[in-house]
């Protein structure tokens, strides 16, 4: 929420109830009454190259890492392992925003974020979530919007 203070950018915080644990996105958009579909989790994975990169994708899908490295021109992708989430981008399973981690690394949202005026992803801890509007985001990060989701 600093660094969106810092760059000016309009934002709302929505809190839910939860435990220690990580909620489900799906649930997450229920407990706020938002639409999945505009509800995005952040992955973060690792190519072939040994480059960190970040997709955000609707709870709701999963990610094709296919497409993914196309979108990354790159050749290959894995998910990170779950117990290397904090120390590669500062932030918990189930609370990992896609600003914010400890070195910004190449972001990519699926396609469909640009058919919202707001969208919703986490604000860095488990039971927060922001709500930006999609260019600011992807703005903000240099992100690219792309085909990102298994069909």
């Amino acid at each position: 929420m600093r660094i969106l203070d810092t760059n000016q950018i309009t934002y709302q915080v929505k809190e839910y109830p939860h435990g220690k644990d990580a909620v489900e996105g799906k649930e997450v958009a229920r407990l706020l009454n938002q639409d999945p579909e505009a509800v995005f989790k952040t992955l973060v994975t690792q190519a072939n190259t040994k480059e960190y990169l970040v997709f955000a994708i609707p709870v709701a899908y999963e990610l094709d890492l296919k497409k993914a490295a196309k979108a990354a021109n790159v050749k290959s992708l894995e998910m990170i392992p779950v117990k290397q989430i904090t120390p590669i981008t500062g932030y918990v399973r189930g609370g990992c925003s896609p600003i914010g981690m400890k070195k910004q690394f190449r972001t990519f949202f699926h396609e469909t974020l640009i058919l919202f005026d707001e969208i919703m992803f986490s604000a860095g801890k488990i039971g927060l979530q922001c709500i930006v509007a999609p260019n600011d985001i992807l703005t903000l990060l240099n992100a690219e919007a792309c085909d990102l989701t298994k069909d």
